[in-house]
């Protein structure tokens, strides 16, 4: 097929997104509420328009090959135009101000290309950011103090009006390097006491036989990793944090809480302003924070 007649369907698109978002065919076709197969006929459709294999099906879980890869980049900013575009063209003008609640990881991973997106469809709004841990936030929130907020939360503690963006799960974590006698107390890498991973280590969880000793507080995830790595203790690092040389503790630890990000609000009832930010940050399909930037909690 010629280069001039060949077309991307955004219904193909975001089928591929959701393959690798959620893992596999069956999956995706769930999300999308269609069948496996129609979703396995538009990506065959896509790999004959493009002349290339997008995924590779020999595995039990398809993979995507390098031009997949590479078209999924393309198709995440195609989708975020075209809903952009439907957005500008079918909404009400909005006016007044949104006060956000913000993780500084999630910064990073999503959150400020989202509201880039959002102050471009709506001018006339005002949104004022604060960025602080999860804990903080959620307080904040209770308090009528914030209009919304992007967080982490404990998976089982998720409300029913909070809106899930990923799931993630959390882990001990330590250096091969670091040896550990579990006679002796632990050696723990805490972060600081706004954050509720360390909380839930010293008040919730199951102690060692010789309980923990802190050995260092930090409130930056490139300090905790830097620890990590000099194998001064274990901690607690959720799964999107987790590198390569990282050994992840199953023995002689309780099993950690799974995680979600969320967007949550405050006590009062939405106003248009918030829903409309609610629908754009929970429509976002990219959430890939930098491995290196902000705080775990």
């Amino acid at each position: 097929m010629s280069s001039r007649m060949t077309k991307l369907e955004i219904g193909a698109l975001t089928a591929l997104c959701a393959i690798h978002d959620h893992g596999g065919v069956s999956r995706a076709a769930a999300v999308l509420a269609l069948s496996q197969s129609a979703i396995s006929h538009k990506i065959k459709r896509l790999e004959d328009t493009l002349g290339c294999a997008l995924l590779d099906r020999r595995a039990g879980r398809p993979r995507f090959t390098q031009e997949g890869a590479k078209l999924l980049s393309y198709a995440r900013r195609i989708l975020a135009l075209h809903d952009e575009a439907l957005h500008a063209l079918s909404t009400e003008p909005l006016s007044g101000r949104i006060r956000l609640g913000v993780t500084e990881d999630m910064t990073s991973g999503g959150v400020s290309r989202v509201l880039g997106r959002f102050t471009r469809l709506y001018p006339a709004v005002s949104v004022q950011i604060s960025v602080a841990q999860s804990r903080v936030i959620a307080q904040r929130l209770t308090r009528g103090e914030l209009d919304a907020g992007v967080f982490q939360v404990f998976a089982n503690d998720r409300q029913p009006d909070d809106v899930t963006l990923i799931e993630d799960s959390l882990h001990w974590v330590k250096s091969p390097d670091l040896i550990l006698d579990m006679a002796r107390p632990v050696p723990l890498l805490a972060f600081d006491n706004d954050c509720y991973y360390r909380d839930w280590v010293l008040h919730h969880a199951q102690q060692p036989a010789a309980g923990f000793r802190i050995v260092m507080e930090c409130a930056s995830i490139a300090g905790m990793k830097s620890a990590i790595r000099a194998g001064l203790g274990v901690t607690l690092l959720n799964g999107r944090h987790i590198e390569a040389g990282f050994e992840v503790l199953t023995d002689y630890f309780p099993p950690p809480p799974d995680l979600a990000f969320v967007i949550r609000t405050g006590p009062k009832p939405r106003n248009a302003t918030v829903v409309a930010l609610i629908k754009i940050v929970g429509g976002e399909r990219d959430w890939h924070p930098d491995a290196d930037i902000g705080k775990a909690c």
